[in-house]
């Protein structure tokens, strides 16, 4: 998969969550995901939020916000938070 967006990643404050970011990432650009279903073989907590795909990063802490296009083979990184954040809905 092509991902754009990473610089989302690069600036994301929380210094725990790296690690954990960039492993997400190198999977992610090694993949060639073609659905949801392919996507949650890799990683079975991840929701379909429609339009966004949301993948959950060291374990319950942080959410990773994402539109997959399957046909083009794009990854865009929308947004990146703590679980806190998330659950307060603005990202929606």
């Amino acid at each position: 998969m092509r991902v754009i967006g990473k610089i989302v990643l690069d600036e994301y404050p929380h210094a725990d969550a790296r690690k954990r970011l960039r492993s997400w990432l190198d999977v992610a650009e090694s993949a060639s995901w073609r659905s949801m279903v392919e996507v949650r073989r890799v990683y079975p907590h991840a929701d379909y939020v429609k339009p966004l795909t949301v993948f959950n990063i060291k374990g319950n802490s942080y959410r990773l916000i994402t539109i997959i296009d399957y046909a083009r083979q794009l990854v865009s990184i929308e947004r990146c938070m703590t679980h806190a954040e998330y659950d307060k809905g603005a990202w929606k």
